[in-house]
């Protein structure tokens, strides 16, 4: 979720005050790790049921919701978890492990979390986040466009001020009308942040970010979610049409391009990364749980054993690169700075690039030394048939030719080649 133009981004203000907030009961972090395994068992429950059906997975999504997950970056004062990256990263990886589309719908929510906690004005923060952390507003992110694809930066459709003349809106609300072709769990979403040309007059890189509640929206989906894996995000097409109060533009107008570059785009990378490394993870668990069971095959192999060990080598450059780029944004953030620099930049993409095919390539191999029957069958208890399908949507997931366009681009300009 990144362009080629990234550079010029302003630096991110410093932390705002909050208001003191009446104490609010949450979920307790000591018991966190029982919770999560709990959370992981129900996902990987209704795992088949969702991928079978490509439907929203309902009953998992109900359990983060009730657990206080949704509220995972909500400060504290808000009631939330005040959970950081690191726990992002960790919990995202769990929950891949029992359903990669349940884990991705979390993490892309909490995307819209942090960009809400980083960028919107209190009095916003104040009407949303307690009811992100009571479980009650799920948030989907509308970004891609028809006109547009999913190029982040540029927004083809226009807000515009309703004047008096629009006798059933409020005069100086903005009027939204929307159409994207995926939108992740956008059938069941509460809330929307939706980008959208800055105004009728502006070009299309003046992009600002909305806002929208779904009470006041008209939601239309406009086709079905059938695909070949990641079939229980239930990315399908909408069209959204309503007014919403002008003073629910999050950050600057036409300023989306400092949200995205210090928010969305590193939380997408970092999050998505995470969610393909989790789902990997687990089908290798899985795998050599059954290999040291099965008589299949000889273990004591040398074939094998080079099999196995290639697998975990690219899982580890993944995870050892995911937690780095982590560690960067943090380092980044906690100096106020901004990331928004050419090796920065590429880092962040590189990231993507790497999770995405390295994930699938490790799930590739364990296919291949499953073999037919108990790899590739979706008869198969390993379910790695399920893992290939769903992985092999994550180079199309903000195509990785975009990325390394961008990249080839980007590296032209850091003339220090300032590596990770």
């Amino acid at each position: 979720m990144t362009d080629t133009g990234l550079r010029g981004a302003q630096r991110p203000s410093a932390p705002r005050e909050r208001r003191p907030q009446p104490e609010r009961s949450r979920p307790s972090c000591r018991e966190e790790p029982d919770t999560l395994a709990r959370l992981v068992e129900v996902l990987a429950e209704h795992a088949d049921a969702a991928d079978h059906t490509a439907a929203f997975p309902e009953e998992s999504v109900d359990a983060l919701r009730r657990a206080g997950y949704l509220g995972f970056l909500v400060p504290t004062e808000h009631g939330g978890m005040g959970r950081d990256l690191a726990g992002l990263v960790e919990t995202a990886q769990a929950l891949a492990g029992g359903c990669l589309s349940t884990a991705m719908i979390w993490v892309m929510h909490c995307q819209q979390v942090d960009v809400l906690v980083r960028h919107a004005d209190a009095d916003l923060l104040d009407r949303l986040l307690p009811a992100v952390a009571r479980g009650e507003l799920y948030l989907a992110s509308v970004t891609t466009g028809p006109v547009t694809g999913g190029h982040l930066l540029t927004a083809a459709e226009p807000l515009r001020r309703v004047t008096g003349d629009d006798a059933s809106e409020a005069d100086g609300d903005l009027w939204l009308e929307r159409t994207a072709p995926v939108v992740t769990g956008g059938s069941r979403a509460e809330g929307f942040l939706v980008t959208m040309r800055a105004a009728q007059d502006a070009g299309r890189h003046s992009v600002s970010l909305v806002y929208a509640d779904r009470s006041a929206l008209t939601v239309e989906s406009t086709g079905r979610w059938n695909t070949l894996g990641m079939r229980g995000t239930d990315s399908g097409p909408l069209r959204l049409r309503g007014s919403v109060p002008a003073d629910q533009i999050v950050g600057t107008p036409g300023g989306f391009r400092r949200v995205a570059t210090d928010s969305m785009i590193p939380l997408a990378h970092l999050g998505w990364s995470a969610c393909w490394l989790g789902a990997a993870r687990g089908a290798l668990r899985g795998l050599l749980a059954w290999l040291r069971d099965s008589s299949a095959h000889d273990t004591s192999s040398p074939l094998v054993r080079e099999r196995i060990a290639r697998v975990r080598l690219e899982l580890e450059l993944v995870s050892a690169y995911l937690e780095r780029m982590r560690e960067r944004v943090d380092e980044v953030r906690a100096a106020g700075g901004s990331l928004d620099s050419p090796a920065t930049q590429i880092q962040l993409n590189t990231l993507k690039l790497a999770a995405s095919e390295l994930s699938f390539s490790a799930v590739d191999r364990m296919v291949q030394l499953a073999g037919l029957s108990a790899g590739y069958s979706a008869e198969s208890p390993l379910r790695l048939e399920r893992a290939f399908r769903d992985l092999r949507s994550a180079a199309l997931n903000y195509a990785n030719d975009r990325l390394l366009t961008a990249n080839g681009s980007l590296a032209l300009l850091d003339r220090k080649v300032g590596l990770l």
